[in-house]
């Protein structure tokens, strides 16, 4: 199986604590932090193509590109969405937005590979 173009896929988000900034050490205000909306978006992606893939695959990301715009509060709901653009090859290329209840607060692409799972984990460094 192949990663379709225009495939979707969105993942919702109530803030918390432990979304926020400071939480994630990002920064000093409490919320929603960067690093939290960029997860978003990769889980997003992820979502929008994983039962396309061969048994034994998955994908992981390569390359992340965010705008984050607006602050979210403690509180908020926000969804992100990741949509396929291209495929080439073994990349995928999603364009991403999150919104919450006031409007968009992100936008961006992210870059995901196909790989063997099991392939990449046996290059992955490990400690004894």
């Amino acid at each position: 199986m192949s990663p379709i173009a225009g495939s979707s896929a969105s993942v919702e988000l109530l803030v918390t604590d432990a979304d926020t900034a400071i939480a994630h050490r990002s920064g000093s205000v409490p919320v929603l932090a960067t690093p939290r909306v960029i997860a978003l978006c990769e889980q997003a992606a992820f979502s929008a193509v994983a039962d396309q893939l061969a048994a034994g695959q998955t994908t992981v990301s390569m390359k992340v590109q965010i705008d984050h715009l607006a602050p979210s509060a403690i509180g908020q709901s926000v969804t992100a969405e990741a949509t396929v653009e291209k495929v080439q090859g073994r990349r995928i290329m999603f364009t991403v937005s999150v919104h919450d209840d006031h409007g968009l607060i992100a936008v961006g692409r992210v870059t995901r590979v196909v790989v063997d799972a099991e392939e990449f984990l046996a290059k992955a460094h490990q400690t004894d």
